[in-house]
């Protein structure tokens, strides 16, 4: 079974800097992490390649030094790593992030199970994922917590949902994102640190891809920061005593104020 694990590296420090003309992070020269819900995608992965053969390829688009990641998701035992990287990919939003991943996966060839987490730490939008599955016209199931079943041209599984789970069928090729709860990432063993060394990490440039240079980077995404802000500091409330009586004679006063002005 082919298997293709979408990571993303993020930064490990919580004090990130923005680019004061783009309003965008500034990846460069800041120590990277793999995304921790990307690490039970890949684990997930190598669990189905343990059980049922094949291969597992991890793929990043990011910034050279996202290559360190690359190695790390070999030294659990993935068999290929590619890394999507071109100053043309700079300032991507959700949609050109998938439409770049998308045609890195198309370039690929034959897959039967794309695999990403259900989200990354430094977005939080959890799009990309489902967005991949668009581009590539491919079935999806999000928030997934247990494969239940692989068979032949279909994958069942166990989707989160606020109240509870549902048990989907789709089609392969598809799309999953997962979610903390489907298993117990491992740690690399010595074997998997000294080949992840070694290993040849395959490098992409947008020449490589088969892609309308329009609809990459920071120009290419439908979306743009057009401002950052700390919000006010937030003033101590008043804290009203006394009698029920002049405590809602004082409450309604103040809703006048701030609804009135």
């Amino acid at each position: 079974m082919n298997i293709i694990v979408c990571i993303k590296e993020v930064p490990e420090t919580t004090e990130i800097k923005i680019d004061p003309k783009t309003n965008t992070l500034v990846r460069e020269g800041v120590k990277g992490i793999i995304n921790p819900f990307d690490m039970y995608a890949i684990e997930e992965g190598l669990r189905i390649k343990e059980r049922l053969g094949g291969k597992v390829t991890v793929m990043a688009m990011g910034p050279p030094q996202a290559e360190l990641s690359l190695r790390e998701a070999i030294s659990l035992g993935s068999d290929e790593a590619i890394l999507v990287t071109d100053r043309a990919f700079a300032g991507s939003d959700t949609w050109a992030t998938s439409y770049t991943l998308a045609k890195a996966i198309e370039k690929l060839g034959s897959y039967d199970l794309v695999i990403c987490g259900k989200q990354a730490i430094d977005g939080d939008t959890a799009q990309v994922g489902p967005g991949i599955s668009v581009h590539l016209n491919i079935p999806q199931a999000c928030y997934v917590k247990k494969i239940e079943e692989i068979r032949e041209g279909y994958l069942k599984v166990e989707s989160m949902t606020e109240e509870g789970y549902e048990v989907i069928e789709v089609r392969t090729p598809c799309l999953i994102t997962v979610v903390k709860e489907i298993n117990t990432p491992r740690l690399p063993s010595l074997k998997g640190k000294m080949r992840a060394k070694k290993q040849e990490i395959i490098k992409w440039k947008a020449s490589d891809l088969n892609v309308q240079h329009e609809k990459l980077g920071l120009n290419g995404s439908p979306t743009q920061v057009v401002r950052i802000f700390s919000p006010p500091q937030r003033v101590r409330g008043e804290m009203l005593t006394g009698d029920n009586g002049a405590v809602v004679d004082r409450l309604v006063e103040v809703l006048k104020e701030v609804i009135v002005g």
